[in-house]
C-alpha cells in the first residue's frame, strides 16, 4: 500500500496515524507526529504535531492546541496552532482561532475570531512627538 498524499503533508508524507472513517473517539488526544482523522472526535486535544482533519471529518472539541491544523471538514472548537492553520475548499469551522499563519481557501465557512501570533506590533511614527522619536533613535545608536 502507498503514502498518503493528503494535500498539507507534501508529496510522500503520510500520517503516524489515521483514524478512519468508521472511528468515532470520544476523550484526550495528546500526540507529537501527524494525526488524521476521518471520522468524529469530541474532547480535547493537545498536541506538539499536526492535525488533520479530513473531508467528512467532524470534530468538537472544548479545545484544540497543535503545531498545524489542515481543515477539509469540520471543526467545531477554539485552535491554537503554533505554525499555521489552513482551511481548504468545503471545510467547516466555528470557534476562535490563534495562529502564526492563516490560509483560508474559497467556499470555506467560518465563524469565528482570529487572532495572529508571532507578527510584530506596527509602529506609527506620525502619532508620536517628533522629539520623542529623536530621543530613541540617538539611544539606540549609542
Amino acid at each position: 500500500m502507498g503514502k498518503s498524499k493528503i494535500e498539507g503533508l507534501g508529496k510522500d508524507a503520510a500520517p503516524a496515524v489515521i483514524f478512519g472513517v468508521g472511528t468515532s473517539f470520544n476523550g484526550f488526544l495528546k500526540f507529537k507526529e501527524t494525526l488524521c482523522i476521518k471520522g468524529k472526535f469530541k474532547g480535547t486535544i493537545e498536541a506538539t504535531g499536526s492535525l488533520i482533519v479530513d473531508k467528512g471529518a467532524i470534530v468538537e472539541a472544548d479545545r484544540i492546541s497543535v503545531t498545524s491544523l489542515s481543515v477539509y471538514g469540520t471543526v467545531v472548537a477554539p485552535v491554537v496552532a503554533q505554525d499555521k492553520i489552513d482551511m481548504f475548499p468545503g471545510a467547516q469551522v466555528r470557534g476562535n482561532i490563534t495562529a502564526a499563519r492563516l490560509r483560508i481557501a474559497d467556499e470555506v465557512i467560518f465563524e469565528g475570531q482570529c487572532s495572529m501570533t508571532g507578527v510584530d506590533k506596527e509602529v506609527e511614527i506620525f502619532s508620536r512627538p517628533t522629539q520623542e522619536i529623536k530621543a530613541e533613535l540617538q539611544r539606540t545608536n549609542d
